[in-house]
């Protein structure tokens, strides 16, 4: 069972003018569009009863290899700071001269070059919700360009809830493995009674184990914790690069904090105008666009399992899906068979990566051969689990975030059953998972406390919005809004495949991105890269 939604070539420049925001409300017959109101960003000056928090003083300590890690503390409630506290964990990478900027060796009096100077810290969001920023920057933060590195501290702040921060928890990995197995194509009462007792089971899981922080675990909040990290890093304004989820977060920290919202970055950029519905349904399109995509360079390989049209692969994958969940497939593990629910989140796993695909073709072989293996291994690489059975807080934290940032699209099954067939014309391969996977919020256990918004930043400096044309997860129409939505949006677009672009070794993104970042020089708006 699927999470609810919401995970070298040449450079050109457009005139393109800044986009409008799309329409929220998706435009599924049956449902009311919400009502879409600007945010409003928060006075300046700190409140008092927030002064403890930002008068901290941080103890960083050495952890793992070259890292320093830290701990502080923010309100659970930011409307009533002595209702008691959360921990929350940051990692950083401090910043490390390269060759070019390393200081100079000449003797005192020379003309020795001087290094260029420090930026401050540039903090780092890979996505989710649910994602860890710590184990993000432990794993990627060597891998970011030199000049970047020499110049700022990377720094890695798990959000409220998520990894090392306070962390939320669910279920056991038992009860996960039997969550990920149930069907999200419902053919029958019997099925959906068992989809809508598994979404019970996982919520009732959360509120039993996170009690009062289950409902503080908000993207607002979460990006009032950030400008308290920026004060107690000693930045007068916050440089920021984040990915997918991480965009919607940066997004909500420049418009609360218009004025401290310094060098920002949102990569696989998500659309806050939204409502969880065309959310849903669009992001499902999206998938749909991924896949075809994939069929078409399968086609070209002597291996592709699925035949040598859109058509063919299209109605090989549909049969695929309806054998296994008819007859789910044994696989390696032993005790585990292949579901449908695991076979399409498989799939769906390997659209976020165009490395991905040749062993997604070769897991498809060998699903229609009767092994589940491979999609059964993409199927557990979604969801994080460990070879021993084990699940980390990302799908659990991923829940708790989407289920309070926006009111559940449906009261009941009747309403998703309502919504399949728009879904479907959205995506023929995934619509109707995707609308009943929007089920799980409605049996949530505390209500909703956000709503779809525009995001406009009066005031704040360029922010630099990237979207991938045929990004799976978070479709580029999102990127567009979104950019066009900021009153200093500048569109950076990235024509290829998957899930975010900064960092894939395109020379043109890159570049436009680290020249934003190391001398503020942002693209122009409408700038494209890629293919």
């Amino acid at each position: 069972m699927l999470a609810v939604g919401l995970l070298v070539s040449g450079c050109s420049s457009g005139g393109a003018g800044p986009q409008t925001a799309a329409p929220s409300g998706g435009g599924t017959p049956g449902f009311a569009a919400p009502v879409v109101t600007p945010l409003e960003s928060l006075p300046a000056a700190v409140p008092t009863a927030l002064s403890p928090y930002y008068g901290q003083v941080l103890a960083w300590q050495p952890c793992d290899e070259g890292y320093e890690c830290t701990t502080f503390r923010v309100p659970l409630d930011y409307a009533h700071p002595a209702d008691g506290d959360l921990t929350l964990a940051a990692v950083r990478a401090p910043a490390v001269p390269s060759g070019s900027a390393a200081p100079s060796t000449a003797p005192s009096g020379s003309a020795g070059r001087l290094p260029p100077p420090r930026l401050g810290s540039l903090l780092l969001n890979p996505g989710g919700p649910g994602g860890s920023a710590v184990e993000y920057v432990e794993g990627a933060a060597r891998t970011y360009d030199a000049g970047v590195r020499a110049r700022y501290d990377l720094v890695g702040l798990d959000p409220r809830g998520v990894g090392r921060s306070s962390p939320v928890t669910c279920l056991s990995g038992e009860r996960m493995d039997a969550y990920t197995a149930v069907d999200i194509s419902p053919d029958d009462p019997v099925e959906v009674d068992a989809l809508v007792a598994a979404a019970k089971e996982f919520a009732e899981g959360c509120r039993q184990r996170a009690g009062a922080r289950l409902g503080h675990l908000s993207t607002v909040e979460a990006a009032r914790d950030l400008d308290v990290l920026r004060a107690l890093l000693g930045d007068e304004r916050l440089n920021y690069v984040g990915k997918s989820y991480g965009t919607f977060l940066g997004a909500t920290y420049a418009g609360l904090f218009p004025g401290r919202t310094g060098r920002m970055v949102l990569d696989g950029a998500m659309d806050p105008s939204l409502d969880s519905l065309a959310g849903n349904r669009t992001q499902a399109g999206g998938f749909e666009t991924a896949w075809t995509a994939f069929a078409q360079d399968c086609a070209t390989h002597e291996d592709c399992p699925l035949g040598r049209t859109g058509q063919q692969a299209g109605e090989r994958l549909t049969a695929l899906f309806a054998a296994i969940d008819a007859n789910p497939l044994p696989t390696a593990d032993g005790t585990r068979r292949l579901s449908e629910a695991q076979a399409t989140t498989g799939v769906i796993q390997a659209m976020y990566a165009d490395f991905l695909w040749p062993q997604l073709r070769t897991a498809l072989a060998d699903a229609r051969a009767g092994d589940g293996t491979g999609l059964l291994k993409l199927s557990d690489a979604y969801y994080g689990r460990e070879a021993d059975g084990s699940y980390p807080n990302l799908m659990f934290a991923n829940m708790a975030v989407n289920c309070l940032d926006l009111p559940a699209p449906f009261t009941g099954p009747d309403d998703a059953a309502r919504a399949v067939p728009e879904f479907e014309r959205t995506s023929p391969r995934f619509g109707r998972d995707m609308a009943w996977m929007a089920l799980t919020c409605t049996y949530w256990p505390v209500p909703a406390t956000g709503a779809p918004h525009t995001v406009r930043a009066a005031g704040a400096t360029p922010i630099v919005v990237v979207g991938t044309t045929r990004d799976p997860a978070t479709p580029y129409s999102w990127a567009r809004s979104l950019a066009g939505q900021l009153e200093s949006g500048r569109l950076l677009t990235y024509d290829g495949d998957g899930h975010t672009a900064y960092g894939r070794h395109d020379a043109c993104l890159d570049g436009a991105v680290n020249r934003y970042l190391l001398a503020g020089e942002a693209p122009e708006n409408g700038t494209r890269c890629g293919n």
